[in-house]
């Protein structure tokens, strides 16, 4: 474990990158209702490994991830970065799955604040006043919506301090993006390759193979996984993780926009009180942003 790099803006385009792209998950997904939740996991935990080799040897990082390799520490805050990840993923994909939809966007609703939290107890990272008027505009809104989803608030708490466990351990650990996520699937191989055999001596059996689209979604599953998650471990080396932390209201504010547009979910008055909530603390906190980047150009 190694300090992060000095903290700046310079990773802003990848994490802008990796929440847009999360906020299309839906999308994805939305192909495979028909496949268990178990089996859609390790598809994503399979077919990652083959594309991360690739781009390590494109990429000629070889040497890196040997090293890592024979690093037992790296190893080891790796190996429990690809348990939390692949914990995340499971609870989101069943949550999903099982009408929980509030409870998993609630999640990711919660963790920018656990984040920016993490950020300031373990990181050390000074929060402005600005950001602090932000944290807790936000923290306002998520309450109004946790009083809704009380029972399936463990849901949400499991997603969102999975996550920000994840981006901690990522901004510490000195590792590329793409060397530290080829480790953590192949902690991962094994548990995907248990799911699959489970999943095809279940009655329903494999969802691999039942239809081309299916087929071709669940093989797309690496890329899928892999591209917005090497973003995010780029930005989490380079970003405050406050700010890191904040920027990830896109993308349950983007689901939600989607939600509305696309799949007609209806609006309930909480849920408008709380996203403008949001959306201010948001204002508040790319303002301080501005502010900071202005500073920055005449220091």
């Amino acid at each position: 474990m190694s300090p992060p790099e000095k903290p700046g803006l310079g990773g802003l385009p990848q994490a802008l990158g990796a929440y847009f792209l999360w906020t299309l998950y839906p999308l994805y997904f939305a192909l495979l209702r028909a496949v268990s939740a178990f089996e859609v996991v390790a598809w994503r935990m399979l077919f990652t490994l083959p594309f991360c080799a690739v781009m390590i040897a494109l990429l000629r990082q070889g040497a890196e991830l040997r090293a890592v390799l024979r690093n037992p520490r790296m190893l080891g805050a790796l190996g429990l970065s690809g348990v939390l990840i692949g914990t995340n993923w499971l609870i989101y994909v069943i949550s999903v799955t099982h009408g929980h939809i509030l409870a998993a966007s609630l999640g990711y609703y919660i963790n920018p604040l656990v984040s920016v939290l993490a950020g300031a107890v373990f990181l050390h990272e000074r929060l402005s006043r600005l950001r602090i008027v932000a944290l807790m505009l936000a923290a306002a809104g998520v309450v109004l919506l946790a009083r809704d989803a009380l029972p399936t608030l463990w849901i949400s708490l499991t997603l969102a301090f999975s996550f920000a466990a994840y981006g901690l351990i990522r901004k510490l650990v000195p590792v590329s993006a793409l060397t530290g996520l080829t480790v953590e699937t192949l902690v991962l191989l094994a548990p995907a390759l248990g799911m699959l055999a489970w999943c095809a001596t279940s009655p329903a059996g494999l969802g691999m193979g039942t239809s081309v689209t299916v087929s071709v979604a669940l093989a797309c599953a690496g890329v899928v996984t892999a591209v917005p998650l090497i973003l995010f471990a780029a930005a989490a080396r380079r970003l405050d993780l406050s700010v890191l932390g904040f920027l990830q209201f896109i993308t349950p504010t983007g689901l939600f926009l989607m939600g509305l547009a696309l799949f007609h979910e209806t609006l309930r008055p909480v849920q408008l009180v709380c996203f403008l909530f949001i959306w201010t603390a948001m204002i508040v906190f790319c303002w301080d942003l501005y502010l900071q980047r202005n500073r920055a150009a005449r220091g």
